[in-house]
């Protein structure tokens, strides 16, 4: 990316920055609540999707890569919701160290 224009136009997908809490539920374990942090627009490609078969079932893997404008507290764990899809994300950098944009790596979960 280093050099590479982004079109403005390119980042058109409406996305929701959530970020997991968690709550003790009194048995030991916890509870996950998602909470929104932030609302902005990015773009989504899609990088791969495997198809695994085993122990008698089919495992769906998708990964996306999806650039933002640059934002402090955007860490991976954290995800992404778009139109009722989650994607989770895995790693985040900034591409040319600039804070321009940031890069995530996302792999989409279902709900």
């Amino acid at each position: 990316m280093r050099g590479e224009f982004i079109d403005p136009g390119a980042m058109r997908h409406e996305l929701v920055l959530e970020e997991a809490v968690l709550s003790p539920d009194g048995a030991g374990g916890h509870s996950e609540n998602w909470i929104e942090i932030a609302l902005f627009f990015g773009r989504v490609e899609p990088v791969s999707a495997v198809s695994r078969f085993g122990a008698d079932q089919t495992l769906e893997s998708v990964t996306h890569r999806v650039t933002i404008r640059f934002r402090d507290g955007v860490t991976a764990g954290m995800r992404l919701r778009r139109a009722g899809r989650f994607l989770v994300i895995v790693t985040v950098h900034d591409p040319d160290e600039t804070k321009r944009y940031l890069v995530c790596r996302a792999r989409e979960r279902l709900p």
